[in-house]
């Protein structure tokens, strides 16, 4: 039967663990960041750095932190990257068990320190539907009364054993920028990595597929046409908090996405679901 605990880290932040005859996950509210998810019988599907202290106020380095409601750096100089969604601390909000299959749901409250980078009355949530395969869903709804627009993605590390051995694939006919120039068209459907890579992809197919030494990782995306697909590689390994240098070796980021043109406006009313689902290549699938 699945067992719901909570728990608190040695250095404050709070958690909730959830252990199933499918799975094992740990999400963290600060940032309702899944930081851990094992498929019963198979490998992690998240990457977290041996680094990280786990200190309030520092966004978890790995696993899938919240970017929202900008993505990237803001045109306005001293705000936050990526949002402040990551730093707060969610509410957990009501948890769902069925057939072993565990819903967790959280609620990001906006604080008067937020509407300093958000003057809109929005509602955000955060699923995660946790079995054999990992489901991601952030849940926008406009509850004002004039049309808002914002950029996120779910900013997810996946373990790949050796970015040498690493092909990415699915990214035929899309375009993508990288470190503001292009936009560049994909000639290839594989992505291999032999330096710092840092695209941000548009008009991508709903699926890819990272192929590792220790199997394919199945990275699915709903609602979003973009995608971010990161790795710092050797110099920005050495310059970045809470990351090893030899970090850019175990893991790469593919992040669902809407940004750039896909980014999202909201009527009054309207409601938005990101989805990114996630998944070790299941026995008897074609591995490409």
């Amino acid at each position: 039967m699945a067992v719901i605990t909570t728990g608190v880290h040695g250095n404050g932040l709070e958690y909730i663990e959830v252990h199933s005859k499918l799975c094992d996950a740990r999400i963290f509210l600060q940032g309702a960041q899944l930081e851990r998810f094992i498929p019963r019988g198979q490998a992690p599907l998240l990457w977290v750095s041996t680094a990280d202290d786990y200190l309030p106020g520092n966004g978890i380095r790995g696993g899938i932190p919240v970017c929202w409601p900008w993505f990237g750096q803001h045109d306005t100089h001293g705000w936050p990257q990526h949002g402040f969604a990551r730093n707060r601390r969610w509410q957990h909000i009501g948890s769902e068990v069925q057939d072993e299959v565990v819903t967790l749901k959280f609620l990001l409250p906006i604080t008067d320190e937020d509407r300093i980078y958000w003057p809109h009355d929005t509602r955000l949530e955060l699923h995660c539907r946790l079995s054999q395969t990992l489901r991601v869903s952030l849940i926008n709804v406009n509850l004002d009364h004039h049309p808002v627009t914002l950029t996120q993605a779910l900013h997810s590390y996946f373990p790949i054993g050796d970015i040498h051995q690493l092909i990415a694939s699915g990214f035929s006919s899309a375009h993508y920028i990288e470190f503001a120039k292009g936009p560049y068209a994909q000639t290839t459907d594989d992505v291999h990595f032999d330096r710092e890579t840092d695209r941000v992809y548009n008009a991508l197919a709903g699926q890819q597929r990272l192929h590792t030494p220790n199997g394919t990782i199945v990275v699915r995306r709903e609602h979003s046409s973009s995608a971010v697909l990161w790795n710092p590689w050797i110099e920005k390994s050495r310059r970045l908090s809470r990351f090893n240098d030899d970090d850019y070796l175990r893991m790469v980021c593919l992040e669902a996405a809407n940004v750039r043109e896909d980014a999202i406006t909201l009527a009054p009313g309207a409601r938005h679901e990101l989805v990114t689902e996630i998944s070790w290549l299941a026995p008897g699938e074609q591995p490409r």
